[in-house]
């Protein structure tokens, strides 16, 4: 079967799909929940392998951190699992209702996009995660990861299709595609009428070659350039902690900052002891030249300014004022997430309402832009556009809506 046929395969399916009982999908994801725990064993050994071969491949230490599925991992999966199956069913809420004068009865509910297709680069628990969500959405799936994680996707793909089975669907509701051919990518992304939405998760390369090439709307879950600024009142202890967070807990993540600015009338008290904090966890740092006044470190370029580095890697930027702060975001960042440290209340609620982001944070770290934090159970991806979903992506973010009209012989005159 080519992928073509599969792909009308799973369309045809997912229409099943859509309209089947919740609680026979809800048997899905309890299924899937079941087989992560039991094949733990064997899913941990399998992805010994992909890890083996990225250290080969010289992979950097960011995308092998991605790769790696231990057993805090493959808790965090079943957690997610269980969480999206116990969230209040999407599929049919009526959001609005109303009768006309004319009689006619109008209800605007919810129902599944169709197909999704997501495209993704190194984490294997975004098999389970994106499967999961399209499960409870009532949507069919494509997915394609990345070729670093090809052994590890196979093995949580088998636990999907026999988690379908064992409740009584189609394996072909949620598709995956082993070949890791790039040409693969854009046959999805331009699978008109087979794929209602493409979804790509990863770096800048995967994200434009799919928008360039695609037939069918995307979202993208974009690069994450996120930004922590400290203004001149902010709580000295927790402007340390927060930035340390947001940098080094983990800086594969895509939630994780890149750049921190700083207001320059703290900029000579704080700088050093951010310096000695990051510099002692070996954060290579990158600064302006008014950083450099106050920390030895190698200066920061422009470029510098637009990079997700995924790494032990931070710029730092002396600003002058909370204008210059948002200025700076809204031009450097990809409206991912961005947070302001401060204890002026005028000077938050400006950042909250000028900074165009996704998610914009008061005190507090930007590492917490993610389904699980957000009570989504997990995500499909973390949108970074505006159409027609901005931020962490749960499974009524994988919905559309429909007017059902109940009518009594009306007539338009």
């Amino acid at each position: 079967m080519n992928l073509t046929e599969q792909l009308a395969k799973t369309k045809k399916d997912a229409h099943i799909f859509a309209v089947s009982p919740a609680p026979k999908r809800q048997a899905v994801l309890s299924n899937i929940a079941f087989l992560l725990n039991e094949r733990r064993e064997e899913i941990k050994k399998i992805n010994k392998i992909d890890i083996n071969n990225a250290e080969n491949m010289e992979l950097s230490s960011a995308m092998i951190d991605r790769l790696r599925l231990t057993d805090k991992e493959i808790d965090s999966m079943i957690k997610a699992v269980n969480e999206i199956s116990m969230q209040k069913e999407v599929i049919g809420e009526v959001i609005t209702g109303s009768t006309c004068p004319n009689g006619l009865k109008i209800r605007k509910v919810r129902v599944p996009l169709g197909v999704a297709g997501i495209i993704y680069e190194s984490r294997p628990n975004v098999t389970i995660d994106s499967a999961a969500l399209c499960i409870k959405s009532g949507n069919g799936g494509v997915l394609r990861g990345g070729k670093e994680a090809v052994n590890s996707n196979k093995i949580l793909a088998e636990i999907i299709s026999d988690s379908l089975e064992k409740a009584g669907f189609s394996k072909d509701i949620i598709y995956f595609i082993q070949e890791t051919d790039r040409n693969i990518i854009k046959d999805m992304a331009q699978a008109k009428g087979l794929i209602d939405v493409i979804i790509p998760r990863g770096g800048e390369g995967l994200i434009n070659f799919v928008v360039d090439n695609a037939r069918i709307p995307v979202i993208m879950h974009d690069k994450g350039v996120c930004h922590v600024f400290i203004d001149e009142s902010a709580e000295y202890q927790q402007a340390l902690s927060i930035s340390f967070n947001a940098k080094v807990q983990r800086p594969s993540a895509c939630n994780a900052m890149e750049t921190l600015l700083v207001h320059k009338n703290i900029a000579e008290k704080i700088l050093p002891d951010i310096a000695e904090m990051f510099q002692d966890v070996d954060v290579d740092l990158r600064g302006c030249p008014e950083t450099l006044k106050y920390v030895d470190c190698r200066p920061a370029i422009e470029e510098d300014y637009y990079t997700e580095y995924h790494d032990m890697i931070l710029s730092i930027k002396v600003v002058e004022n909370i204008q210059e702060a948002v200025a700076h975001i809204n031009k450097y960042g990809s409206g991912h997430s961005d947070a302001i440290v401060t204890e002026n209340y005028n000077n938050a609620e400006k950042f909250l309402n000028e900074v165009d982001s996704a998610a914009v944070y008061v005190n507090a770290s930007t590492r917490f832009t993610d389904g699980g934090e957000f009570g989504l159970g997990a995500e499909i991806g973390i949108s970074t556009q505006k159409l027609h979903v901005r931020g962490p992506m749960g499974a009524e973010d994988l919905t559309t809506t429909k007017y059902l009209i109940y009518g009594s012989g009306q007539l338009r005159g």
